[in-house]
């Protein structure tokens, strides 16, 4: 298993990257689900602001000119969204 696939004298290419691995697949499931369930549990702006962030991949910036708020703003409820995100993870 650990023995190499595959080397172009960089990395190598080992026969473990190559099998798929179920409890990997189940744990990415249940992380997902984890996760959905904590984003329902944030307040509208939350929702938005982690939205715009971390899927649209927008600044801080971009984010208070679009929903009409300040920077310091966004940064503040960003914080305390990732805050709760990470609780539902404990």
């Amino acid at each position: 298993m650990f023995e190499p696939i595959y080397n172009d004298g960089g990395d190598a290419l080992y026969v473990v990257d190559q099998v798929k691995d179920e409890k990997n697949i189940d744990e990415r499931w249940i992380e997902k689900i984890t996760l959905e369930d904590s984003i329902s549990n944030l307040s509208e702006r939350e929702r938005q602001i982690v939205d715009m962030r971390f899927y649209k991949g927008k600044t801080q910036m971009e984010v208070a000119e679009e929903i009409g708020i300040s920077q310091a703003q966004v940064s503040r409820l960003e914080k305390s969204a990732l805050t709760q995100l990470k609780k539902g993870f404990r």
